[in-house]
């Protein structure tokens, strides 16, 4: 898992997924909260074999203060899809990017994520991104890096850049 205030976090799934498929491994992405936005390494796995992609959610961001009922049906649907892909038997590695936003800001049940990492077969090996882990699904993982930011470009009011911030 990879969690935490600082930059960085799916990227460091991106880089378990490269290393998945260079080991011949099979891979499944699901990203919660991420919809149609043109993020870049989308493209790039979509020559790729061996990793699938599904995207949920909108092109805006969601406010943590003011969730719509559409943002949870898609967070809903984003959990059920990365069970479906855990369960399957054709992936390795499943990614949930972005679900512990998700599950933070009250999209989704926490409990349904930690249910899930339950009943996670023993040859199938999760990665969940997103800041603000509940330390029940802390509990539960193997691995767990916090990204701390320590200085960012937003704070100088420099704004996301394509190709290095999505």
């Amino acid at each position: 898992m990879f969690t935490g205030n600082g930059k960085g976090k799916t990227s460091a799934a991106l880089g378990g997924v490269v290393r998945a498929l260079g080991h011949g491994l099979r891979v499944h992405i699901v990203y919660f909260m991420k919809g149609e936005y043109p993020y870049g390494e989308q493209p790039v796995l979509e020559k790729l074999e061996n990793v699938s992609f599904e995207r949920f959610g909108f092109t805006d961001f969601c406010d943590p203060d003011n969730v719509t009922e559409e943002e949870k049906e898609q967070a809903h649907r984003a959990l059920s899809a990365a069970r479906q892909a855990m369960s399957s038997g054709k992936y390795d590695l499943v990614v949930l990017d972005e679900v512990n936003v998700a599950s933070s800001w009250q999209l989704i049940d926490v409990q349904d994520v930690v249910g899930m990492i339950k009943d996670k077969p023993d040859r199938v090996e999760l990665i969940l991104t997103g800041r603000g882990a509940d330390p029940r699904v802390i509990e539960l993982a193997d691995l767990v890096t916090e990204m701390r930011k320590l200085k960012h470009p937003y704070d100088r009011g420099i704004l996301s850049r394509k190709g290095f911030d999505f």
